[in-house]
Order: C-alpha cells, then sequence, then structure tokens
C-alpha cells in the first residue's frame, strides 16, 4: 500500500489528543501533530504516539497550518484527521487497491457525526469528507473550512460525487473516492464550546467576504453558524444570498446541504407557506432521502397530508441519505402521524411499529394502546 501519513492541527485537545491518537493505532502510519498554542497538555500527550509534534504561530488560516503539517510528513499521501473524529473501522486491503487504483484523486473518509433536529429528536449524521490526497497534487485552500484543492489548475478531472462535502466545495472539477475509513465525530458537544466556535468562525469568515466578495460557500458556512447560534432568521438570510448566487451547480453537496438547511429554518421560523417555494427546485434535489423527507415535512405543515405521504413513501425508497433515519425510522413516524391525525388508527399503529425503538414513535405506540 502507498504509504500515507495522518497529519493533525490541534490545540488546547487534551480531553481529545489520546483518544484520537489511540484510535489511528490500526492505520501503522506516521503520525505528524502540529500545535497552534496549546495552553494545556495537548503537546505531551501527543508525544506519547509521536515525536513528530511540532509548533506553528497561528496566523488565523486554518489552510496554512495544515499544509504547514504536511511539509513535515515523509509520505507524499496524507490523511488529514482532526482531533475531535476517531477511527472506528478500517479495512486496510481495500485502502491499498483504493490507493493504487485512484493515485490522481481525493479520498474521503465516512464521517458519523450527532446531530438533532427541529423538533429536538436526536440522531446522527453520515457524510462523506475529503481528506486523502496526494499533496504533490493537491493542497489546503481557504483561511476556514478549508478545502483539499488541486496545486495544479489545468488539473482538472469530473464532477465530484453527490456527498463529498468538504472537499473543494466551490471547484467540481475535481474528482472523489470513496475510502474505507469510518470515524465517529464528536465535535463541540458542549453547548458552550459549540456557540464559541460559531462565533470565531463567523468573525473569520466575515473577513473572508470582506477580502474576497459574495461567495455561496462562504454565505452557506455563515449560515450555518448562525443555526449553531439558535439565529434562524439570519441563518435563512444567509442561506437566501447563497442559493441567489449565479451558476450554482445542484450537484455540489454544499448546495445541498443549504437547500436543506434553508427548508429546515423556515420550518423553525413557522414559515410553512415560503418553504413551498423548495417545490421550484425540487427536481434539482429530490434525488436522495434527506430533501424527499424535508418535502414531506413541509407538505405536512401545509396540512397537504397526501403529498407528504408520498414524499415520505419515497424517501424510503432511496439508499442516498445523509442524516439516519430519513429513508427509514424518520419517515415511517412522521406516515404514522399523518395517518393519526386522518383517523386511521390501524395503518398509524403498523407504522408506529415499524419504528422499532425509535422514541417519539414508542411514546405514540403507549398513548394509543
Amino acid at each position: 500500500m502507498p504509504a500515507f501519513t495522518v497529519c493533525m492541527i490541534v490545540r488546547n485537545e487534551e480531553k481529545n489528543v489520546r483518544k484520537c491518537l489511540r484510535s489511528l493505532s490500526p492505520l501503522q502510519s506516521e503520525i505528524v501533530v502540529v500545535d497552534t498554542g496549546s495552553g494545556d497538555r495537548t503537546v505531551s500527550y501527543a508525544k506519547e504516539f509521536t515525536d513528530k509534534v511540532f509548533s506553528f504561530s497561528w496566523i488565523n488560516d486554518f489552510s496554512a497550518a495544515r499544509n504547514f503539517a504536511a511539509s513535515k510528513a515523509s509520505n507524499p499521501w496524507i490523511l488529514a484527521v482532526d482531533c475531535d473524529e476517531f477511527l472506528v473501522e478500517a479495512h486496510l486491503p481495500r485502502l491499498q487497491t483504493a490507493m493504487e487504483e485512484r493515485a490522481d484523486q481525493i479520498g474521503m473518509i465516512t464521517r458519523i457525526s450527532p446531530y438533532t433536529d427541529f423538533l429536538g429528536n436526536s440522531g446522527v449524521m453520515h457524510e462523506f469528507v475529503g481528506r486523502l490526497y496526494d499533496q504533490r497534487l493537491y493542497h489546503y485552500e481557504g483561511k476556514i473550512h478549508e478545502n483539499v484543492t488541486s496545486i495544479h489548475k489545468e488539473f482538472s478531472l469530473s464532477s465530484p460525487l453527490p456527498h463529498a462535502s468538504e472537499s473543494s466545495p466551490n471547484d467540481p472539477k475535481q474528482k472523489y473516492f470513496e475510502i474505507p475509513l469510518t470515524f465517529y465525530h464528536g465535535g463541540y458537544q458542549e453547548k458552550g464550546l459549540r456557540e464559541k466556535k460559531a462565533e470565531r468562525d463567523l468573525s473569520m469568515l466575515q473577513d473572508t467576504l470582506a477580502q474576497n466578495g459574495p461567495d455561496a460557500y462562504t454565505y452557506f458556512q455563515m449560515g450555518k453558524c448562525y443555526v449553531v447560534l439558535n439565529n434562524h432568521a439570519l441563518a435563512a438570510h444567509y442561506f437566501e444570498l447563497g442559493l441567489a448566487t449565479k451558476d450554482l451547480r445542484p450537484s455540489l453537496a454544499f448546495v445541498q446541504e443549504m437547500v436543506e438547511s434553508y427548508g429546515y429554518c423556515l420550518l423553525e421560523l413557522k414559515q410553512y407557506q415560503k418553504a413551498l417555494q423548495l417545490q421550484n427546485v425540487y427536481d434539482d434535489f429530490a434525488k436522495r432521502a434527506d430533501f424527499c423527507f424535508l418535502m414531506g415535512l413541509i407538505y405536512m405543515n401545509n396540512a397537504m397530508f397526501q403529498r407528504a405521504l408520498v414524499e415520505f413513501e419515497k424517501a424510503t425508497k432511496m439508499k442516498d441519505y445523509s442524516i439516519e433515519g430519513t429513508n427509514t425510522y424518520s419517515a415511517w413516524y412522521n406516515m404514522g402521524v399523518i395517518y393519526e391525525v386522518l383517523r386511521e388508527r390501524e395503518t398509524a399503529l403498523s407504522y408506529y411499529r415499524k419504528c422499532g425503538s425509535y422514541s417519539p414513535a414508542r411514546k405514540r405506540l403507549d398513548a394509543m394502546q
């Protein structure tokens, strides 16, 4: 297998760094850790796992730090990992084959993250994230929400896979492949930390906007920050700005997520009729369960129950999804709610039973029996 180096940038990550580095042991790879100014025990903990620990003066540029880390690697292939990501599954023989066959492309890990929907129900989200690359062909660009991007602009390949979420979202002329590495993304689970990160990111994104002018991806990330800060009105505003950008490509992952996030913001704001405007882009985005599920919720909140049932049923037939449950238990649960409203008790019960241990469905079953 082509050798690769795991590269990480860290700062005040003493709670995560040991767990993260320990999880990487099955890879048996070189590890480079770059610290950007920790005041805790992050560096000493990192040195328990690798002797390639370096310091980098923080200059408000994530790409600069990531590229510095790559420059310290002994191997051309780089696997970028964040400190709050923990390897949970790896298949090295398949990884070897993929790297040999796709040597000029960007490899995408599978990342599983906690998720809370607009009703407060907890679940997980699956996404593909571009992280494995040959640094002779690629590097990171972007001060924040940085992306793996071709060094040689003439190195033009075909369009990305539908949900290559972090990989060059503004450049469709790149090619990606899935790699058999799955990480659990702990993220910033504590509410205060999540909000602090969002405020930091907003400041950097506003600087990016001032320097580079209007940009759909920057607007998208600003909208996401306002969602974290529970300001859905401002989030919807920035998603609208992003969606109004010229030449937006529906095939790009961030565009898909922006459309869906915009829809959920309108639901949060109880702007149900306005959310029906997403019917105008239905053909562009109704290719995966997440969007069809969202349309089901929109129709449901507009009391258009038969159309909602069609969308939820369509979602259950789709294999492509990001948010777990949109093509299974969440869709069945909402179908049960509709049938309960329509006073079709037995049909409602049958859908609730299909949901298994899904808590909202169990509560309805208990209430109805």
